[in-house]
């Protein structure tokens, strides 16, 4: 278990410890590709491309062809991670996803850029809020979503040794450490944060630091406060969500996504099917198309922050007494 400090200055955005990792493997593996669609830019791989220009294969602004040149360069035996925004590479190649890397089970890496709403104020269409749902429901394809940049250099090199397609989801806000660097990491397994026994936070991605500093507000109320950084949606570390079911009076998951269909409806199944007695709440995005800011905004005003946590779980503690 790794404690963290809510103080922890911010470090480097996931994309960047995404891209630095990636040109690393890249250097020691001529095998190692990035197929970009437009995206070296925003993806932060301009330094990939002028060192190793032979390793990066840009394709244009065509995510459907990415995702297949990315399948049939797998299929040649390179070690492929197809670099594209995260809203457009789980909507516009979707069947691509599905049959040419999922179906043909061919080990691509999708990476999934500037995903949720990191993109702030450009609005809908640049919002990735619906991928874990279509995604999830794709058989043979593991979706992760770092929570911090150890979380991702692990993730970017666990996904280049997998056998089977990945998709790894990452945003461009710098973000804390939440671990120290021999915190082990693996697909499929949750961290916890921190241990409590009152209230669960089960947190992905960026909204993992939120739930840290609601746990550090809480604390200091005397509330016992259990964090699990949920990085893996798919497969989903059931025994991690039950336990805290089990052993917590309330369980909170909270996603930089609607709430329909992602972490939060995987984890309220796993608590149905255990039979777990805690209270439950989504905290994520309702269906709707956002409010127009910059991501912390958005997230502010849907309640992904530090006091908007905080209040969901004496809510829930208060109705779990009744």
């Amino acid at each position: 278990m790794s404690e963290t400090s809510t103080s922890a200055s911010a470090g480097r955005a996931n994309l960047d410890a995404f891209a630095a990792t990636l040109t690393e493997l890249a250097r020691s593996d001529r095998n190692v590709l990035a197929v970009c669609s437009d995206s070296r830019g925003s993806g932060k791989l301009v330094p990939f491309a002028k060192e190793l220009p032979g390793q990066l294969v840009e394709v244009g602004i065509a995510e459907q062809n990415l995702v297949g040149v990315a399948a049939g360069l797998a299929s040649c035996g390179k070690r492929v991670f197809a670099v594209s925004p995260a809203c457009f590479l789980s909507a516009r190649a979707l069947e691509q996803i599905k049959n040419d890397v999922a179906y043909s089970d061919q080990p691509v890496v999708l990476v999934g850029i500037s995903a949720g709403v990191s993109y702030g104020a450009l609005g809908a269409t640049h919002h990735s809020t619906h991928d874990f749902a279509a995604l999830r429901a794709i058989h043979n394809l593991t979706v992760v979503a770092p929570a911090d940049n150890h979380e991702t250099c692990c993730a970017v090199r666990a996904a280049a040794r997998a056998e089977h397609p990945v998709y790894l989801r990452v945003g461009k806000r710098p973000l804390p450490d939440l671990h120290t660097p021999e915190t082990p990491f693996e697909f499929g397994k949750a961290i916890t944060i921190r241990g409590g026994k009152d209230v669960a936070f089960i947190a992905c991605g960026e909204t993992v630091r939120h739930a840290v500093e609601a746990a550090g507000v809480l604390a200091a109320e005397g509330v016992s406060v259990r964090v699990l950084s949920m990085h893996t949606i798919k497969p989903l570390d059931g025994q991690a969500v039950l336990a805290a079911g089990r052993e917590c009076r309330a369980v909170i998951t909270v996603e930089e996504h609607s709430v329909h269909g992602g972490l939060g409806e995987a984890c309220a199944a796993v608590l149905m099917g255990g039979g777990a007695k805690a209270a439950f709440a989504i905290v994520g995005f309702p269906d709707e198309y956002m409010v127009t800011g910059n991501q912390l905004e958005i997230f502010t005003h849907y309640g992904i922050s530090a006091q908007g946590l905080a209040r969901r779980a004496r809510e829930l503690l208060s109705g779990s007494r009744t």
